[in-house]
């Protein structure tokens, strides 16, 4: 340790050739013995009080290291669906997209030349987590605090492949979309890594892709008034983009009239985004149909977004101020009204 200091002796070799083999016979060595003897008498000539600071301090000097290598760590979180088994994991190796989409690169090559085992073991440092754990990374990447640097889900099974933006959240696109986009970032080794990104999203540009569990801000636009309704805000979501990949719906078709309602819900009293869409669908017979679609980490944060700014747009007022206004009204009403 940078701390430590060490004490120099000196004793005859033969003197200390002689001592070696008999510690040797017993099951130890001269420094084993020496370390325990200059602990006592450490222990013995030091003061109790004294030797107790000097531990605290020891011990505080130990805790802050740790929490600046803490600190400093930079991981990727992964959920990988392959063979339909799902894994959930990070990692230190796993870098931001541009690293991510590299490394399925490498991966689909060498699943065309042989079995390359899982994509997991292309990194061996990972440490498996929950999937609570990977929602929660998942909501830290969404906070750009720098701690993870990347967020993804990998199907290999439907060949699709989703990261976090920070600003849009999940990006999906299909697996060979991202590969060769990956392929025209690296194939020049002069290029710096600016151009390396500005290839690699140049390549993915408009090749964006709806997937159910990966909806961002572009499926996130609302039309008519926000209601307040139960000490919550309802928004009614424009369903101008391919819903039945998102909800595995059957209502993008000629074949039938159907069509659907979706709404999200802000509740006022926690000031969160509620963890489903409300979605009605509705027959072209006149039947009904009512389900909710769960909403992950990434996909709240950029749906509160989106809310506040239509909440200044409709009413000039940000989220939080109008769900207060709504709240006071509310009250209001309540000990206006006449009792019995």
């Amino acid at each position: 340790m940078a701390d430590d200091v060490s004490i120099e002796l000196w004793l005859d070799r033969r003197r200390m050739d002689a001592l070696e083999r008999i510690l040797h016979e017993s099951g130890t060595d001269t420094q084993t013995v020496m370390q325990a003897r200059l602990k006592d008498l450490y222990t013995q000539y030091v003061p109790a009080q004294e030797r107790t600071q000097i531990n605290e301090r020891i011990e505080a000097e130990r805790l802050a290291k740790e929490r600046r290598a803490e600190e400093s760590r930079r991981i990727s979180v992964f959920h990988v669906t392959e063979h339909g088994e799902d894994v959930c994991f990070k990692t230190e190796r796993g870098g931001e997209f541009l690293q991510a989409a590299n490394q399925l690169r490498t991966y689909l090559r060498k699943e065309q030349d042989a079995p390359p085992g899982t994509f997991a073991e292309m990194l061996p440092d990972r440490a498996e987590i929950s999937a609570e754990e990977f929602d929660a990374q998942v909501a830290t990447r969404m906070e750009n605090t720098g701690k993870v640097v990347g967020a993804y889900d990998v199907d290999f099974d439907k060949r699709k492949f989703s990261a976090v933006n920070i600003m849009d959240g999940w990006k999906t696109y299909a697996m060979g979309d991202v590969s060769t986009a990956a392929y025209h970032a690296f194939r020049k080794d002069h290029l710096n890594i600016e151009q390396r990104w500005h290839r690699f999203l140049d390549k993915l540009d408009g090749k964006e892709i709806t997937s159910a569990g990966h909806l961002n801000a572009r499926n996130f636009s609302f039309a008519d008034e926000i209601t307040d309704m139960d000490d919550r805000l309802n928004f009614y979501i424009q369903t101008d983009f391919d819903v039945d990949a998102a909800f595995n719906t059957f209502v993008c078709t000629a074949e039938n009239d159907d069509w659907l309602n979706v709404y999200a819900n802000y509740d006022m009293s926690a000031g969160t985004v509620c963890d489903t869409l409300e979605i009605n669908l509705h027959r072209g017979d006149g039947g009904e149909d009512e389900f909710s679609y769960t909403l992950n980490a990434a996909e709240k944060e950029v749906l509160l977004r989106k809310m506040d700014e239509y909440c200044m747009a409709q009413n000039g007022m940000s989220l939080a101020d109008y769900s207060a206004q709504c709240m006071n009204e509310a009250d209001d009403s309540q000990m206006q009204s006449p009792t019995m």
